[in-house]
């Protein structure tokens, strides 16, 4: 039998042809493989297709086989299972950080890691109905930048911009440039923050990657972290709302009962809660107090109460007095 030029390639295209077309509920007998294969212009015999799904067996695709009238075959298990590719694209579908567009080509490529029946269900999984995205389209290749920077040790240098009325971006410092030693990434209120340390001021500063632009390496080593070897951004992020900076405190509070879980959510389990009645808890926390920290107080209403330390309270009051001279 005259062999076609892509015969050299028979092994791969079979692959390729199980791992899109076959999975439990899709699996494919020998004749499906060969009428596949002849479209990539490849000719196959029934014997060879055997010997060729044994090889691919050795190598370590799981195939599997199921008689009926007809015995078909199908890769069984995948790298990864149809529920784990569920769940990514949820987080894709979801998340505020990545545009429309990136979302779309992120969710067709994790559709390639299943069966295309299994991609059927993955396009239908999750819509969130006028999802806020994001606008700047290159936040995913700045958030790759800035990972680079802080495994190699390295500042950084870009612009940062707000955005004004008319929706156009209006950049801080002229259009300057910020130098800054990047130190982690975290995601906090759905969106992307770089977290920077600034030896001059002992403190970090946050900066929102999506509005980041003209990202640049430099060669110079970022600034230490003085006796701070040991910075953890997680236990950082919990003392941090919503990246608003602010004075380190430690916070008590008297919260409802009822609230627990937005206090666990909030700082974890192991912060220290104490019973006040059968009601209410007292629990101790490390927080940066600013308005943002406020506004998560404000929300529990009359079941949360700041308790101490007393500046932190006045402060409270007078935010909350400020928000209603407004609607006076």
């Amino acid at each position: 039998m005259a062999k076609g030029s892509n015969q050299k390639l028979k092994l791969l295209y079979l692959m390729k042809i199980l791992m899109e077309n076959t999975d439990e509920n899709n699996p494919m007998t020998v004749n499906d493989m060969i009428s596949g294969l002849h479209g990539y212009g490849i000719q196959a015999e029934r014997k060879s297709i055997y010997d060729d799904l044994e090889a691919l067996k050795i190598y370590g695709i799981d195939i599997a086989s199921r008689k009926s009238k007809t015995t078909g075959y199908f890769v069984a298990e995948r790298t990864f299972e149809l529920p784990e590719l569920k769940l990514l694209v949820d987080s894709v579908q979801c998340s505020k950080f990545i545009t429309h567009k990136k979302s779309h080509e992120l969710i067709k490529k994790i559709e390639s890691l299943a069966s295309r029946y299994e991609a059927m269900s993955l396009q239908r999984q999750v819509y969130v109905a006028n999802r806020v995205k994001a606008i700047n389209e290159s936040i995913y290749y700045n958030v790759d930048r800035l990972h680079t920077a802080i495994a190699e040790n390295k500042q950084v240098t870009f612009k940062y911009f707000d955005y004004n009325l008319r929706k156009e971006k209006v950049y801080r410092k002229k259009g300057g440039l910020y130098t800054v030693s990047p130190y982690a990434l975290s995601w906090d209120d759905e969106n992307y923050y770089l977290i920077t340390y600034s030896s001059k001021y002992k403190d970090f500063t946050h900066y929102r990657v999506d509005r980041m632009s003209h990202i640049e390496l430099t060669d110079v080593l970022r600034e230490p972290l003085e006796d701070m070897e040991d910075f953890n951004v997680a236990e950082y992020s919990k003392k941090v709302f919503s990246m608003f900076g602010g004075e380190e405190v430690k916070v008590k509070l008297k919260m409802d009962n009822s609230l627990i879980n937005s206090v666990i959510d909030r700082f974890g389990k192991d912060i220290m809660l104490q019973k006040m009645d059968e009601s209410s808890f007292y629990t101790w926390v490390n927080v940066a107090v600013s308005s943002a920290f406020f506004a998560w107080i404000s929300q529990f209403g009359s079941k949360a109460k700041i308790i101490s330390p007393e500046n932190v309270v006045e402060d409270y009051k007078g935010f909350i007095i400020e928000i209603i001279q407004q609607y006076e």
